[in-house]
């Protein structure tokens, strides 16, 4: 049997070794990160179904944070043409999330959403276009090119615009 005690690797060459085998796992995200519109199309699907019929998804319209934990939350546009007038007033987008997210103090547990800004509020539905949550929107006229639909970090916090008009969120603690 051979002592290798006598023959240790130097502490370098373990570091660099465990820090390529976590950066190749993706353990080494130290923060979230903004997924781009180019990113999400990747990961969304073509058609998302909400209240008995499929919509397509404006894939050049999308966004989402990519979180510590490698969890996603997605959301993109959709074309709302199919549905009745009263459905379209309220859904303008769709959500999916893998974490609990924090809108205003109420917590979105993990799942696939529709959502939209009636008036002044944020409406979140259950894909039976069920209301869930509401919350506040905030006007920014200072955003310099605002897109049909971004997401912008603000801190530990982050920014889903619609035009001018955001929401706040967090991932839920």
């Amino acid at each position: 049997m051979r002592n290798f005690s006598s023959r240790t690797l130097p502490s370098s060459v373990v570091l660099a070794a465990i820090l390529l085998a976590a950066s190749l796992t993706g353990f080494c995200q130290s923060a979230p990160s903004i997924v781009t519109a180019q990113q999400a199309a990747k990961l969304l699907p073509d058609a998302v179904f909400f209240r008995g019929q499929s919509a397509s998804v404006q894939a050049r319209n999308s966004a989402g944070v990519h979180f510590t934990n490698d969890r996603y939350m997605l959301a993109t546009l959709v074309d709302t043409s199919g549905y009745s007038s009263g459905v379209q007033q309220k859904y303008q987008a769709y959500l999916i999330t893998e974490v609990a997210l924090d809108f205003s103090g109420q917590t979105l547990k993990p799942g696939a959403y529709g959502v939209g800004i009636v008036g002044d509020h944020f409406l979140v539905m259950d894909i039976a276009a069920n209301d869930l949550i509401t919350a506040p929107v905030q006007h920014d006229a200072e955003i310099k090119r605002p897109g049909p639909l971004q997401l912008n970090a603000d801190g530990d916090h982050y920014r889903l615009y619609f035009g001018r008009n955001y929401v706040s969120f967090a991932q839920a603690k």
